[in-house]
Protein backbone atom coordinates (compact mmCIF):
# COMPACT_ATOMS: atom_id res chain seq x y z
CA UNK A 1 0.00 0.00 0.00
CA UNK A 2 2.65 2.54 1.07
CA UNK A 3 5.11 1.28 -1.57
CA UNK A 4 2.76 2.18 -4.43
CA UNK A 5 2.61 5.87 -3.42
CA UNK A 6 5.07 8.40 -4.76
CA UNK A 7 7.14 10.49 -2.36
CA UNK A 8 4.80 13.48 -2.12
CA UNK A 9 1.70 11.33 -1.78
CA UNK A 10 3.35 9.42 1.05
CA UNK A 11 4.39 12.62 2.84
CA UNK A 12 0.92 14.15 2.44
CA UNK A 13 -0.76 10.99 3.73
CA UNK A 14 1.41 10.94 6.86
CA UNK A 15 0.83 14.63 7.56
CA UNK A 16 -2.93 14.35 7.09
CA UNK A 17 -3.31 11.24 9.28
CA UNK A 18 -1.00 12.28 12.12
CA UNK A 19 -1.92 15.96 12.33
CA UNK A 20 -5.57 15.07 11.78
CA UNK A 21 -5.45 12.67 14.75
CA UNK A 22 -3.72 15.39 16.78
CA UNK A 23 -6.40 17.94 15.90
CA UNK A 24 -9.16 15.50 16.86
CA UNK A 25 -7.44 14.92 20.19
CA UNK A 26 -7.14 18.65 20.83
CA UNK A 27 -10.81 19.26 20.07
CA UNK A 28 -11.92 16.33 22.22
CA UNK A 29 -9.65 17.47 25.06
CA UNK A 30 -11.13 20.94 25.12
CA UNK A 31 -14.63 19.44 25.11
CA UNK A 32 -13.75 17.25 28.10
CA UNK A 33 -11.93 19.97 30.02
CA UNK A 34 -14.66 20.16 32.68
CA UNK A 35 -14.00 16.46 33.47
CA UNK A 36 -10.26 16.94 33.76
CA UNK A 37 -10.01 15.97 37.43
CA UNK A 38 -11.92 12.74 36.88
CA UNK A 39 -10.09 11.72 33.70
CA UNK A 40 -6.61 12.89 34.67
CA UNK A 41 -5.33 9.60 36.06
CA UNK A 42 -6.82 7.04 33.59
CA UNK A 43 -5.97 9.05 30.49
CA UNK A 44 -2.50 9.84 31.81
CA UNK A 45 -1.70 6.16 32.34
CA UNK A 46 -3.13 5.09 28.97
CA UNK A 47 -1.41 7.73 26.86
CA UNK A 48 1.95 7.19 28.60
CA UNK A 49 1.75 3.41 28.06
CA UNK A 50 0.67 3.82 24.44
CA UNK A 51 3.46 6.30 23.69
CA UNK A 52 5.98 3.84 25.11
CA UNK A 53 4.55 1.05 22.96
CA UNK A 54 4.62 3.22 19.83
CA UNK A 55 8.23 4.16 20.56
CA UNK A 56 9.20 0.48 20.70
CA UNK A 57 7.24 -0.22 17.51
CA UNK A 58 8.94 2.67 15.70
CA UNK A 59 12.37 1.43 16.72
CA UNK A 60 11.50 -2.12 15.64
CA UNK A 61 10.17 -1.07 12.22
CA UNK A 62 13.06 1.33 11.60
CA UNK A 63 15.52 -1.48 12.37
CA UNK A 64 13.70 -3.75 9.91
CA UNK A 65 13.80 -1.10 7.18
CA UNK A 66 17.49 -0.30 7.76
CA UNK A 67 18.38 -4.01 7.65
CA UNK A 68 16.65 -4.42 4.29
CA UNK A 69 18.27 -1.26 2.94
CA UNK A 70 21.72 -2.49 3.92
CA UNK A 71 20.97 -5.88 2.32
CA UNK A 72 20.15 -4.10 -0.96
CA UNK A 73 23.37 -2.07 -0.82
CA UNK A 74 25.39 -5.21 -0.15
CA UNK A 75 23.64 -7.03 -3.01
CA UNK A 76 24.65 -4.27 -5.45
CA UNK A 77 28.29 -4.49 -4.33
CA UNK A 78 28.29 -8.29 -4.55
CA UNK A 79 26.66 -8.16 -7.98
CA UNK A 80 29.28 -5.70 -9.24
CA UNK A 81 32.09 -7.86 -7.84
CA UNK A 82 30.63 -10.99 -9.46
CA UNK A 83 30.31 -9.25 -12.85
CA UNK A 84 33.82 -7.84 -12.61
CA UNK A 85 35.37 -11.20 -11.68
CA UNK A 86 33.53 -13.03 -14.44
CA UNK A 87 34.53 -10.36 -16.98
CA UNK A 88 38.21 -10.66 -16.03
CA UNK A 89 38.18 -14.44 -16.23
CA UNK A 90 36.43 -14.32 -19.60
CA UNK A 91 39.61 -12.68 -20.90
CA UNK A 92 41.50 -15.95 -20.30
CA UNK A 93 39.30 -17.94 -22.69
CA UNK A 94 40.42 -18.98 -26.16
CA UNK A 95 38.93 -17.42 -29.26
CA UNK A 96 36.25 -17.17 -30.53
CA UNK A 97 34.50 -17.64 -27.15
CA UNK A 98 36.63 -14.92 -25.60
CA UNK A 99 35.57 -12.06 -27.91
CA UNK A 100 31.94 -13.21 -28.04
CA UNK A 101 31.74 -13.35 -24.24
CA UNK A 102 33.50 -10.04 -23.63
CA UNK A 103 31.08 -8.28 -26.00
CA UNK A 104 28.12 -9.42 -23.89
CA UNK A 105 29.33 -8.14 -20.50
CA UNK A 106 28.77 -4.41 -21.18
CA UNK A 107 25.19 -5.26 -22.23
CA UNK A 108 24.68 -7.30 -19.08
CA UNK A 109 26.04 -4.52 -16.87
CA UNK A 110 23.79 -1.99 -18.59
CA UNK A 111 20.79 -4.22 -17.84
CA UNK A 112 21.91 -4.49 -14.22
CA UNK A 113 22.17 -0.70 -14.01
CA UNK A 114 18.69 -0.40 -15.51
CA UNK A 115 17.38 -2.66 -12.75
CA UNK A 116 18.74 -0.17 -10.20
CA UNK A 117 16.58 2.58 -11.66
CA UNK A 118 13.29 0.68 -11.95
CA UNK A 119 10.54 0.13 -9.41
CA UNK A 120 10.69 -3.48 -8.13
CA UNK A 121 7.90 -5.55 -9.65
CA UNK A 122 7.17 -3.04 -12.44
CA UNK A 123 7.18 -3.84 -16.16
CA UNK A 124 10.52 -2.03 -16.56
CA UNK A 125 12.05 -4.17 -13.83
CA UNK A 126 10.73 -7.35 -15.44
CA UNK A 127 12.21 -6.31 -18.79
CA UNK A 128 15.60 -5.63 -17.20
CA UNK A 129 15.56 -9.03 -15.48
CA UNK A 130 14.52 -10.74 -18.73
CA UNK A 131 17.39 -9.03 -20.58
CA UNK A 132 19.85 -10.21 -17.97
CA UNK A 133 18.51 -13.75 -18.17
CA UNK A 134 18.83 -13.84 -21.95
CA UNK A 135 22.44 -12.66 -21.80
CA UNK A 136 23.16 -15.19 -19.06
CA UNK A 137 21.98 -18.00 -21.34
CA UNK A 138 24.23 -16.81 -24.15
CA UNK A 139 27.22 -16.50 -21.82
CA UNK A 140 26.56 -19.95 -20.39
CA UNK A 141 26.40 -21.46 -23.88
CA UNK A 142 29.75 -19.88 -24.74
CA UNK A 143 31.21 -21.09 -21.45
CA UNK A 144 30.05 -24.61 -22.27
CA UNK A 145 31.82 -24.43 -25.64
CA UNK A 146 35.01 -23.19 -23.99
CA UNK A 147 34.87 -25.95 -21.41
CA UNK A 148 34.22 -28.56 -24.06
CA UNK A 149 37.28 -27.52 -26.06
CA UNK A 150 39.60 -27.25 -23.03
CA UNK A 151 38.14 -29.69 -20.55
CA UNK A 152 41.45 -30.35 -18.75
CA UNK A 153 42.56 -26.72 -18.39
CA UNK A 154 41.83 -24.64 -15.30
CA UNK A 155 40.92 -21.31 -16.96
CA UNK A 156 37.54 -22.42 -18.38
CA UNK A 157 36.64 -24.12 -15.11
CA UNK A 158 37.41 -21.00 -13.08
CA UNK A 159 35.40 -18.95 -15.56
CA UNK A 160 32.39 -21.25 -15.27
CA UNK A 161 32.51 -20.93 -11.47
CA UNK A 162 32.58 -17.12 -11.61
CA UNK A 163 29.82 -17.04 -14.24
CA UNK A 164 27.67 -19.28 -12.07
CA UNK A 165 28.24 -16.93 -9.09
CA UNK A 166 27.23 -13.96 -11.26
CA UNK A 167 24.00 -15.69 -12.28
CA UNK A 168 23.24 -16.55 -8.65
CA UNK A 169 23.78 -12.92 -7.63
CA UNK A 170 20.94 -11.82 -9.91
CA UNK A 171 18.52 -13.94 -7.88
CA UNK A 172 19.92 -12.57 -4.62
CA UNK A 173 19.64 -8.99 -5.78
CA UNK A 174 16.10 -9.31 -7.13
CA UNK A 175 15.04 -10.97 -3.87
CA UNK A 176 16.61 -8.12 -1.87
CA UNK A 177 14.80 -5.50 -3.96
CA UNK A 178 11.44 -7.19 -3.34
CA UNK A 179 12.06 -7.89 0.35
CA UNK A 180 10.08 -5.14 2.09
CA UNK A 181 8.59 -4.61 5.53
CA UNK A 182 5.15 -6.31 5.56
CA UNK A 183 2.40 -3.72 4.91
CA UNK A 184 0.44 -4.93 7.94
CA UNK A 185 3.32 -3.98 10.25
CA UNK A 186 3.63 -0.54 8.62
CA UNK A 187 -0.12 -0.02 8.96
CA UNK A 188 -0.09 -0.95 12.66
CA UNK A 189 2.85 1.43 13.16
CA UNK A 190 1.00 4.31 11.51
CA UNK A 191 -2.32 3.71 13.32
CA UNK A 192 -0.53 3.28 16.65
CA UNK A 193 1.27 6.59 16.18
CA UNK A 194 -1.98 8.36 15.25
CA UNK A 195 -3.86 6.99 18.27
CA UNK A 196 -0.98 7.83 20.62
CA UNK A 197 -0.86 11.41 19.32
CA UNK A 198 -4.62 11.77 19.64
CA UNK A 199 -4.56 10.62 23.29
CA UNK A 200 -1.57 12.82 24.07
CA UNK A 201 -3.29 15.85 22.52
CA UNK A 202 -6.52 15.04 24.38
CA UNK A 203 -4.70 14.73 27.72
CA UNK A 204 -2.81 18.00 27.31
CA UNK A 205 -5.80 19.93 25.93
CA UNK A 206 -7.89 19.03 28.98
CA UNK A 207 -5.50 21.15 31.03
CA UNK A 208 -5.13 23.90 28.36
CA UNK A 209 -1.39 23.46 27.92
CA UNK A 210 1.15 21.70 25.74
CA UNK A 211 -0.47 22.38 22.36
CA UNK A 212 2.86 23.35 20.77
CA UNK A 213 4.49 20.29 22.32
CA UNK A 214 2.01 17.85 20.80
CA UNK A 215 2.30 19.53 17.39
CA UNK A 216 6.08 19.14 17.55
CA UNK A 217 5.62 15.51 18.53
CA UNK A 218 3.32 14.98 15.53
CA UNK A 219 5.91 16.52 13.21
CA UNK A 220 8.68 14.35 14.66
CA UNK A 221 6.62 11.17 14.35
CA UNK A 222 5.68 12.07 10.77
CA UNK A 223 9.37 12.53 9.93
CA UNK A 224 10.37 9.23 11.57
CA UNK A 225 7.61 7.34 9.78
CA UNK A 226 8.53 8.94 6.47
CA UNK A 227 12.17 7.88 6.84
CA UNK A 228 11.10 4.35 7.83
CA UNK A 229 8.82 4.00 4.81
CA UNK A 230 11.29 5.70 2.46
CA UNK A 231 14.07 3.25 3.37
CA UNK A 232 11.81 0.50 2.05
CA UNK A 233 11.39 2.21 -1.35
CA UNK A 234 14.83 1.68 -2.97
CA UNK A 235 14.14 3.52 -6.25
CA UNK A 236 11.11 5.75 -5.52
CA UNK A 237 12.02 7.88 -2.52
CA UNK A 238 14.76 10.26 -1.42
CA UNK A 239 16.86 7.45 0.09
CA UNK A 240 18.11 5.41 -2.87
CA UNK A 241 20.39 2.41 -3.12
CA UNK A 242 23.54 3.70 -4.88
CA UNK A 243 24.65 1.93 -8.05
CA UNK A 244 28.21 3.34 -7.95
CA UNK A 245 29.88 -0.12 -7.85
CA UNK A 246 28.09 -1.17 -11.05
CA UNK A 247 28.93 2.15 -12.70
CA UNK A 248 32.61 1.63 -11.87
CA UNK A 249 32.58 -1.89 -13.33
CA UNK A 250 30.87 -0.65 -16.48
CA UNK A 251 33.45 2.13 -16.90
CA UNK A 252 36.25 -0.45 -16.65
CA UNK A 253 34.79 -2.32 -19.60
CA UNK A 254 35.41 0.68 -21.84
CA UNK A 255 39.14 0.02 -21.54
CA UNK A 256 40.92 -2.64 -23.62
CA UNK A 257 41.00 -6.09 -21.95
CA UNK A 258 43.83 -6.34 -19.45
CA UNK A 259 44.80 -9.85 -20.56
CA UNK A 260 45.63 -10.89 -24.10
CA UNK A 261 43.93 -13.87 -25.67
CA UNK A 262 45.77 -17.12 -24.79
CA UNK A 263 47.56 -18.91 -27.59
Amino acid sequence: MFFSLNTWQLALMLVVILFGATAIGLVAGRALAHHSETLREPFGVVQAALLTLVGLLLAFCLAMAVTRYEARRAAVVDDANAIGTSYLRAQTLHEPMRSASLALYPLYTDASLSLSKTVPGSDDAKRAIATESQIQRRLWALAGQALGRQSIQSAPRLYVDSLNAMIDMQTTRVAALNNRVPPSISLVELLGAAIALALMALYLAMFSRGVVTVLLAAGLLALLLFVTFDLDRPTRGFIKVPDTPLTAVRAGMELPPAADAPR
